[in-house]
């Protein structure tokens, strides 16, 4: 077996939409591990043994304002039900201390507060997404 491009393209993808965040396969004298860096939402493919190495950079962009991030793994919802109003949306004021969303851990439904006071100006992740420990969720300035 070969390790293509193609190949490494769709492991690549593979990682950037599951909660994985490493992939390693290893066949004779190739190998190949692919990363996902929690802080930096950077994925890289570099086959240990190809002739040529192949990586796959996403960017994190610069912000202003703060980083409200994941205290925990799991998945990501932006209000208490799905029929019920979100949390806070995009313009909306929040005090320090007040609920900006839940995470879901291991059937357990965490309530994640702003540590900030101030206004949201974006949001980072969609609902029943995946999130890592320490990665962004919403920026409040």
């Amino acid at each position: 077996m070969k390790f293509d491009i193609e190949y490494i393209e769709k492991l690549t993808k593979l990682l950037t939409d599951s909660s994985l965040t490493e992939i390693s396969l290893e066949d004779g004298d190739q190998a190949v591990t692919i990363r996902k860096e929690q802080f930096a939402q950077t994925s890289s493919a570099a086959p240990v043994a190809a002739s040529a190495p192949v990586t796959s950079d996403v960017k994190a962009e610069s912000h202003k304002g703060n980083p409200i991030t994941a205290p925990i793994v799991g998945t990501f919802y932006g209000a208490p039900s799905p029929d019920a109003a979100p949390f806070v949306k995009v313009g909306d004021e929040v005090q320090k201390g007040s609920k900006v969303c839940i995470i879901e851990a291991m059937k357990l439904m965490n309530e994640i507060e702003s540590d900030f006071s101030g206004k949201v100006i974006e949001i980072c992740v969609t609902d029943g997404q995946p999130v890592e420990y320490g990665q962004v969720l919403m920026y409040v300035e």
